[in-house]
């Protein structure tokens, strides 16, 4: 019960880094799961593109695709939609651990 709780509070934490970094510069998987994992999160593949393409499709992202070094790469952007998103989650974010840094 505990776990699954967690988890699904760090799948929120985890959508607020993907929609906070790609507001700042595209990011491909890759490179999201390293930056994750300097905050803490074990994020493989088999989560993380799910999730990146459940974004898209919600159109909280864009996708662009590049050929680097001979390999397909997929870029992630944020959307304007996606940029709302993140600013109301965000303030919501900042009240709450206001008040949890209070008590």
């Amino acid at each position: 019960m505990k776990n699954n709780i967690l988890q699904k509070l760090y799948h929120g934490f985890v959508q607020l880094h993907i929609l906070h970094h790609t507001r700042q510069n595209p990011v491909y998987g890759t490179w999201m799961m390293e930056e994750l994992k300097t905050h803490g999160y074990s994020i493989g593949p088999g989560t993380l593109y799910p999730l990146l393409n459940k974004m898209e499709s919600g159109g909280l992202l864009e996708k662009k695709v590049q050929i680097v070094n001979g390999k397909i790469r997929k870029y992630y952007s944020i959307t304007p939609l996606g940029l709302e998103i993140f600013k109301d989650a965000g303030e919501k974010a900042a009240q709450l651990f206001h008040e949890i840094e209070g008590s």
